[in-house]
């Protein structure tokens, strides 16, 4: 019986395992890690008849190669990029069928930041207090891919999903985040508040999967010094001595001593995983998560 499993042909940029991530662990110093775009990793799965904890590649803007030992259902989603097998054109956003010793290329994303590939099985690596994420800060479940890797796979569980092209929310034009005030809305100026939810910032070159960085207007201090290291949760709007916020994602630490003058909406949060540097971003006030 041929062995289920593919090998990483070429491992792109940034090529991680992820999976729903590992929440419940933040007092063991375990950020949750995951898919950035859950949506869209949850979408691939469904595609190829896989349960939506499966475990995915998520790409960051130059795709991945892969050469698959048997025959597998794939399926490209989150950010567009051109998908070939074996140099023919593909489906983005479809289930292709790969035959075994075919290659499956994810081009470099059209728009977008991070594409999402899941394989009939999903991706069996060696979980990781309950994941199979990778988690770039604490370096918990398996390393981002490199070429060679081999990457074993689950047996398919349900045929994939019969359909031409899935509808999928294209990247952001434009980054609007819901931002509830506080805890620690009281380290800043009035006037911090109202640059933060009246001014345009851009997402920084420096972001990545801890936090999304904005370029933009300092929020001012009302008061010196810094905070004891506090815990901190998915999306909160952290602001480092230079006063540019930060927007936690997936992979953020779970204690910070700088103050959190907001947090960013859960529901936003996957169309940060998708904008590219320059990106304007806009904050708007609203109570709740």
């Amino acid at each position: 019986m041929t062995h289920r499993a593919l090998t990483v042909v070429r491992a792109g940029a940034l090529t991680t395992v992820q999976d729903l991530g590992r929440p419940g662990h933040a007092h063991l110093g375990v950020p949750r890690s995951g898919a950035l775009d859950a949506p869209a990793a949850a979408l691939v799965n469904r595609l190829v008849g896989n349960p939506p904890g499966s475990a995915v590649l998520e790409t960051t803007l130059t795709g991945c190669a892969l050469r698959a030992w048997c025959a597998v259902t794939v399926a490209v989603g989150g950010a567009p990029c051109p998908v070939t097998v074996d140099g023919r054109p593909a489906p983005w956003g479809a289930a292709v069928g790969v035959p075994a010793g075919a290659l499956l290329d994810v081009g470099a994303a059209d728009s977008g930041v991070r594409s999402y590939v899941a394989v009939s099985g999903g991706v069996l690596v060696e979980p990781v207090l309950g994941s199979r994420s990778t988690d770039l800060l604490s370096g918990l479940g398996p390393p981002p891919l490199a070429d060679g890797t081999v990457l074993p796979l689950g047996r398919p569980r349900v045929p994939h999903a019969r359909v031409d092209v899935a509808p999928q929310p294209a990247p952001p034009a434009e980054l609007v985040l819901r931002v509830a005030p506080g805890p620690r809305a009281d380290w800043f100026t009035p006037a911090a508040m109202r640059a933060l939810t009246s001014s345009v910032y851009r997402v920084s070159s420096a972001s990545n999967r801890i936090g999304l960085r904005m370029d933009g207007p300092a929020l001012e201090r009302a008061r010196p010094g810094e905070l004891p290291s506090e815990g901190t949760v998915l999306g909160a709007v952290q602001v480092p001595t230079d006063g540019r916020p930060v927007v936690f994602l997936a992979d953020h630490p779970t204690t910070g001593g700088y103050p959190v003058i907001g947090v960013v909406r859960t529901a936003d949060l996957p169309a940060a995983a998708q904008a590219v540097p320059g990106t304007p971003v806009r904050f708007v006030t609203a109570g709740g998560r």
